[in-house]
């Protein structure tokens, strides 16, 4: 399969949880602001993802990687997906737990090569030749059938395309009539059709239409401008890991045994590493001719106490390889036993040899104060109204515990103040729900006391 041919699948990563994060909050020397894009405090590891993020910009940093390694609810995940806004949409960033790695049905060096390959992207540049404009007519032309019976065919298309200098009319063969249906377009959309391949791409709807309705769910794009048929730049971004699953499917021929054997493979299959180093050598012709360009990614790997001695082994070698995106790990453990050893203890639980090629950013505890202004932005991220006592409450119950505990209360104590007929959260109401529901450490005080009332 054709690399233009090869469609993207990646899609906008919600986390709900840090739904908030706008990006790291720095000004424009670099420097941490108290409270801004969503974060607040942790001030010296947001600079210093500041600096990650203006290496990985620069393309200085390919290959390495970065730990963050801080107590639970510190904001290690929110800094990483904070780096990932600050890149923005045209660099991947794909994230993953280290428990996924355990999968029944590939091997555990193939799930992360798979997501290695996920955060790496190819921009691919062509200057094509194609008619674009808005769909003024698209009229198909059916015929008897040739094969006999009673059906007509469609024998061609002619279709109408204006643009602001001028407009013509095509006619086109029924396979982009296909294509026409595919895209699903109508009179009014704006398209391109290129003139080798055939090949259609609908961009939206022209904005002559858009006093069509008062609410519509469509984006509306301007009339192309110049001739109808052009030359035009067209760029089209994918992942080298949509490369390998669009080549890896088999084209299978229509015989009895083809068909079986595509109905009784598993779902997930393995890709084989001659596959892509087939497909790394027509990437690096495409570079070579300069029609296409690297754009390495980011792979966050949350939880990466969780891989064990051989996963570490196999990341060590996958950073020094020619095509390797850049890595943020994050954890939260502390000194602990390297998972598939008996005996072997590391600072958080990840091998020397692999720690000592880490650039580590260390997260701090929130303070009362930050807690209570984080406590505040996530509020007016569900559209809470919460008084200040009420919010001072919360602040006291996190410190006294943790800030996820204390921002699970804020939509319980939401619903004890609609039952009691109020619209903004009191005191009152965070006060009945911290006695009805217990914390981590509390729950674990009461297993403490009372061992001797539950079964081992």
């Amino acid at each position: 399969m054709k690399i233009e041919e090869v469609k993207s699948t990646v899609k906008t990563q919600r986390i709900s949880a840090h739904s908030h994060i706008k990006g790291l909050g720095l000004d424009e020397n670099g420097f941490a602001l108290p409270s801004a894009s969503g974060l607040v405090g942790q001030e010296q590891a947001r600079e210093a993802a500041g600096i990650v993020v203006d290496m990985i910009r620069s393309k200085k940093m390919a290959g390495r990687a970065v730990l963050l390694a801080g107590p639970p609810g510190t904001g290690k995940t929110a800094i990483a997906l904070a780096i990932a806004q600050e890149l923005g949409n045209k660099v991947p960033f794909c994230p993953m737990v280290g428990s996924e790695v355990y999968s029944s049905e590939i091997k555990k060096t193939e799930v992360l090569m798979e997501n290695f390959r996920r955060a790496i992207g190819l921009r691919i540049r062509e200057t094509k030749e194609v008619y674009e404009g808005e769909v003024t007519e698209l009229t198909p032309v059916e015929t008897e059938n040739p094969a006999g019976g009673y059906g007509k065919t469609v024998s061609h298309v002619i279709i109408g395309l204006k643009t602001a200098k001028g407009s013509k009319q095509l006619k086109l063969d029924p396979s982009i009539y296909e294509a026409l249906q595919k895209e699903k377009v109508e009179v009014g959309d704006v398209i391109y059709i290129e003139a080798n391949s055939g090949a259609v791409k609908r961009q939206g709807r022209s904005d002559g239409y858009a006093t069509e309705f008062d609410l519509e769910a469509e984006e509306y794009v301007p009339l192309p401008k110049g001739e109808v048929h052009k030359k035009k730049e067209v760029v089209q971004d994918v992942t080298l890991h949509d490369l390998d699953a669009a080549n890896a499917k088999p084209q299978g021929g229509q015989d009895v045994l083809s068909m079986m054997g595509q109905l009784l493979k598993p779902k997930k299959t393995e890709i084989t590493d001659k596959l892509r180093r087939e497909i790394n050598k027509v990437v690096d012709k495409y570079i070579d001719q300069g029609i296409a360009e690297l754009v390495p990614g980011v792979l966050f790997i949350d939880e990466i106490h969780m891989l064990d001695i051989e996963t570490f082994t196999y990341l060590h070698r996958a950073l020094e390889s020619a095509i390797a995106p850049i890595v943020i790990f994050a954890t939260n453990r502390g000194r602990c036993v390297i998972r598939g050893t008996d005996d072997i203890v590391a600072p958080h639980g990840i091998p020397l040899d692999l720690l000592d090629r880490l650039v580590i950013i260390r997260t701090l505890p929130y303070s009362r104060s930050e807690l209570e202004q984080i406590l505040k932005l996530r509020a007016n991220t569900e559209g809470l109204e919460i008084e200040a006592e009420a919010l001072s409450a919360l602040g006291e119950v996190g410190s006294r515990s943790t800030l996820r505990y204390a921002v699970q209360l804020l939509t319980p104590a939401s619903l004890t103040a609609k039952t009691n007929g109020r619209d903004n959260i009191t005191k009152v109401d965070v006060e009945e729900v911290s006695s009805l529901f217990l914390d981590a450490k509390s729950s674990a005080r009461i297993l403490s006391d009372n061992k001797d009332k539950y079964m081992m």
